[in-house]
């Protein structure tokens, strides 16, 4: 297997028959020197627990763009996100955020994300065709993540293209210079706009996440003010396209299988169901990429120091070995295992509540609302050329 095999149209159209293959090749598969390749559960699963295992970013983008790669500014500002960190920081980091992201204020904010719901179902015009991506499934989560940092509803919008083009760099195949322009561009773009949200919040704090970094700082905590931005970065990109994508293949796979969306109409009590369901059978976020920071046993297999691994969680969730018929939807299925959509361990995402939330109250609201609803391009769906996070670049509908 190669780099290739992750970027080929085949993979972006349907990357579970190559997941089938990698699972069937060996536990841990050979990808390039130092990179390995897993698709089973049980590794994977165990992986992301061990200590021993942790991230390494730079030296990722010096690997795949050589040394020029550290003086990119979307590689200078990923780098600094707490996702791409290690303990102690990530800790501490992590520990302020968790604050800010406690089942009170998920709480909270499930009114708000029923209301933008509703609203955006509003807008809709019966007979006339739309496209849920743009009128729907994006405008949900863009709306929550503004909420939590405090900025006006229509920045996110008009910046949530900038915010598309710097999370093309999180893919794990190398940009050509085209791509990788457009997302320095675009990680400059997001810098300046937050860099003054930083300096309005220094001066007129509230109860956002921006408002909280900000204290941190002042309390002593050894961050930046590139850190401070970095971070406010990471929380608005990843508040976007990773919960829209992930609607976007509920309803794909729901539409594909009638009985279960007709199950699920009949059954409104089965979306929290229905959303664990969808997140094994076809989850937005594919691959996790982790370091052995020291010599690591996996599967008999030694991983020495320095190795990166490729756990495509896309093919655990699908494994055989954790769950039968994995390749059948069901949203009745009974609990098989955590899945590992929301990764696990230390690193587990810190917005799995918030995303969950937002999954539940964006499908059951059209399910419940728009019966009718049917998409009309389940035929010729466009995914997006990523190899990380699986979506579509359009879902056009009517009803």
């Amino acid at each position: 297997m190669k780099f290739s095999d992750l970027s080929s149209p085949a993979f972006f159209e349907n990357p579970y028959p190559f997941y089938e293959q990698l699972r069937a090749e060996g536990a841990l598969v050979p990808l390039a020197p130092n990179v390995v390749l897993t698709g089973r559960y049980a590794i994977i699963e165990a992986l992301l627990h061990d200590r021993r295992m942790g991230k390494t970013y730079m030296q990722s983008v010096v690997a795949r763009y050589g040394e020029s790669g550290r003086e990119q500014p979307v590689f200078q500002a990923l780098s600094r996100m707490f996702l791409m960190m290690n303990p102690p920081m990530h800790t501490r980091l992590r520990g302020l955020l968790m604050k800010v992201f406690n089942a009170r204020q998920i709480g909270l904010l499930r009114d708000i994300a029923q209301g933008t719901a509703n609203t955006l179902v509003d807008s809709l015009n019966p007979g006339v065709e739309f496209d849920l991506v743009s009128d729907y499934l994006l405008p949900l989560p863009v709306n929550i993540i503004c909420r939590l940092l405090d900025v006006p509803v229509e920045d996110g919008v008009r910046l949530g293209s900038a915010a598309s083009l710097l999370g093309n760099a999180l893919d794990s195949a190398p940009m050509d210079a085209e791509r990788l322009a457009a997302a320095n561009e675009a990680t400059l773009t997001l810098q300046h706009y937050f860099a003054g949200v930083v300096e309005q919040r220094r001066t007129k704090p509230g109860d956002d996440l921006v408002s909280a970094l900000v204290r941190a700082e002042e309390a002593g905590e050894s961050l930046s003010n590139d850190e401070i931005i970095s971070n406010v970065l990471l929380l608005f990109v990843a508040g976007h396209e990773t919960t829209s994508n992930m609607l976007g293949n509920a309803l794909i796979a729901l539409h594909r299988q009638p009985e279960q969306l007709a199950l699920l109409q009949r059954d409104p009590l089965l979306v929290p169901n229905a959303v664990s369901e969808c997140l094994r059978f076809d989850s937005s976020v594919q691959m996790i990429v982790r370091t052995a920071l020291e010599d690591v046993e996996a599967a008999g297999v030694t991983l020495a120091r320095g190795t990166i691994v490729f756990m495509m969680v896309g093919s655990a969730n699908r494994d055989p070995g954790q769950f039968s018929k994995p390749d059948q939807l069901d949203i009745e299925r009974p609990a098989q295992g955590k899945l590992l959509s929301f990764a696990a361990g230390i690193h587990h995402c810190l917005g799995a509540r918030l995303a969950t939330l937002e999954l539940e109250t964006g499908l059951g609201t059209l399910v419940s609302r728009l019966p009718a609803l049917r998409i009309t391009n389940l035929d010729s769906l466009q995914w997006r050329q990523r190899n990380t996070l699986r979506g579509v670049e359009s879902l056009m509908a009517l009803y």
